[in-house]
């Protein structure tokens, strides 16, 4: 789950902006994006508004920009904007595929908040698991002693009891035993319904058995063990926490070696122990990728993980989750917000503490998950203003009725569009 933020100076009516013109837009994310018409206003005068937007399901699908986003981004960003930044990978990423200059200091990541538990466990032995590069992530965040999961369980001979059929995970699959010739003429699976499904043996990958094929394995992770300091052993050293970072890649493995870390204390194969610190970097139970239905996401593995713990353990699972809708999130994207207002001109000077209220008349929250996206920011309150668009996991016509948002849309552009008619022309 990532989450970008943007700012916008209100414009007076005769200040409206020309599309013929170029305007100075500073970039602003965090899981939320902003705009800023700088150059329209005077150096003293704050932004009065900004945007956030969820990305993946209203600005991307996969790596597809969806539903009119570059061009409402472009509407919302000068492209010569937002220079002098050391783009992270995800930015860059951002940036190649709408088009528009995003720098770090606008995107928040769903493991973003893990930042704020470095000096808890900087010199711990930590796990993290996911997709991409977990360790990588976490080492940039701080942590000094950070093993991905991969790496982890390798250091466990037989911890994953189907790690021999698991061939087809780093390499393509060559010649299967029997062809489709030898079972027959095949039909087309995309028009034949499936009739029934047999578990004749031990799945061996949760994750695609339960919902899809994975065409390939993550590449070898970027960083050695020499870039993360010496290995110590981890057969004597115990596992302090453990990091959901991104989606689990092996369900089945993540899922025994976690349970193992978590009920021995933090030494797989011990007696029971204390469970350490259980972190998730979001719980979306499902969200919008580029197959027509929806995917299971961070928040089915969690329900999985903590089904079977909970059935092993005489304790139930204890665990934190981060991501929207907590309310947390919208906090934290209001602050973020505030710091890019300030840093847009160093003579104005945003006081934060409880009792000095926001100075934005209204903060954008544009999503496609009306029980993660429209709750959070409906629990968030004033000033959020929610969004639904129908690009993603919500396709209904009208606002659902157990989350129903300020506005539904058909897509980011239409969103952007009525922002700026409202706020640009006000």
């Amino acid at each position: 789950m990532s989450f970008g933020i943007g700012i916008l100076r209100r414009a007076s009516h005769s200040q409206r902006p020309n599309s013929n013109k170029k305007q100075s837009l500073p970039s602003l994310f965090f899981s939320i994006f902003p705009r800023s018409f700088s150059q329209l206003h005077s150096q003293t005068q704050l932004p009065s508004f900004g945007i956030a937007f969820d990305i993946d399901g209203v600005v991307l699908r996969d790596h597809t920009p969806i539903g009119g986003s570059p061009q409402a981004l472009r509407k919302l960003y000068d492209h010569n904007s937002g220079g002098g930044f050391r783009e992270s990978k995800r930015a860059m990423q951002l940036s190649e595929l709408l088009g528009v200059n995003i720098s770090p200091s606008q995107v928040l990541q769903g493991h973003s908040p893990f930042k704020q538990l470095v000096n808890r466990y900087e010199n711990e032995l930590v796990v993290a698991v996911g997709k991409g590069e977990p360790a990588a992530v976490m080492f940039e965040y701080g942590f000094k002693n950070v093993l991905s999961i991969d790496e982890y369980a390798s250091c466990f001979d037989d911890i994953d009891p189907l790690a021999q059929y698991k061939e087809w995970i780093t390499k393509k699959v060559a010649n299967q035993s029997r062809t489709f010739k030898e079972i027959g003429p095949r039909k087309s699976v995309h028009s034949e319904r499936v009739q029934a499904a047999f578990i004749v043996s031990d799945s061996v990958d949760w994750s695609r058995d339960i919902q899809e094929w994975i065409t390939k394995k993550v590449a070898n992770q970027s960083r050695t063990f020499k870039e993360i300091g010496p290995r110590k052993s981890v057969h004597s050293e115990r596992v302090q926490a453990a990091f959901i970072v991104s989606d689990s890649v092996d369900w089945s493995r993540d899922i025994q070696v976690l349970c193992d870390i978590l009920r021995s204390g933090g030494l797989p194969g011990k007696e029971t122990g204390h469970q350490p610190p259980l972190y998730f970097a979001h719980d979306d139970l499902k969200y919008q990728a580029t197959f027509p239905s929806e995917r299971l996401g961070m928040g089915a593995f969690r329900i999985a993980l903590e089904s079977i713990f909970n059935r092993i353990h005489f304790n139930a699972l204890e665990y934190t989750s981060f991501g929207k809708p907590n309310a947390f999130v919208f906090k934290n994207a209001e602050t973020v917000l505030k710091q890019l207002a300030s840093s847009l001109n160093h003579e104005v000077h945003v006081v934060n503490h409880p009792d000095d209220g926001s100075h934005f008349k209204t903060l954008y929250m544009i999503g496609d998950n009306p029980s993660v996206d429209i709750k959070g920011a409906r629990q968030a309150g004033h000033p959020w203003f929610s969004i639904l668009t129908r690009t993603g996991v919500f396709k209904g016509k009208e606002s659902p009725s157990d989350f129903p948002a300020d506005l539904v849309v058909d897509t980011v552009e239409e969103a952007v569009d009525y922002i700026l008619r409202k706020e640009c022309t006000s």
